[in-house]
């Protein structure tokens, strides 16, 4: 008996230290502003998928000429990925479809996109859009900027 009891404190003291780990990241990742909850999707194919598949849920910080995206339900320290201001050509703006409503956050928009040849869709809300679209043409003198 004492020994379930022990091995149960255990898994729930893991449980516990695991969550606060999650916590202490998101709040790490935060803490220099300028973040925001961005779905991310890569390679996306050139037909529309409203599936709902491959969409991962992320927050995006900005860094100067970059926006660096974490995974939320990763341990990693660094970004999953870098995309590049410069490099960031927005091809079309649209609402989620189908199965994409229930993968997505409630409000979100999806922006479709493509990054050094490869097509990506980024989910966020409206006013993140509204920020993103803004950074991307705020781009600096001499820089190509492509908003669609």
């Amino acid at each position: 008996m004492f020994l379930a009891l022990l091995l149960s404190g255990v898994v729930v003291a893991l449980v516990v230290i695991g969550l606060f780990v999650f916590g202490l990241r998101r709040r790490l990742i935060q803490r220099s502003g300028g973040t925001f909850d961005c779905s991310l999707r890569w390679n996306v194919p050139e037909e529309p998928d409203a599936s709902g598949k491959g969409w991962v849920y992320g927050v995006a910080r900005y860094s100067g000429d970059r926006i660096a995206w974490f995974r939320v339900f990763s341990y990693a320290p660094r970004p999953r990925r870098v995309l590049e201001r410069s490099a960031i050509e927005v091809l079309a703006r649209r609402m989620p479809e189908g199965e994409e409503e229930l993968a997505l956050l409630s409000d979100a928009v999806v922006l479709a996109c493509l990054h050094r040849g490869t097509r990506l869709e980024l989910a966020m809300s409206d006013d993140a859009l509204t920020g993103f679209l803004a950074w991307l043409e705020a781009a600096p003198p001499g820089q190509r900027v492509n908003v669609a």
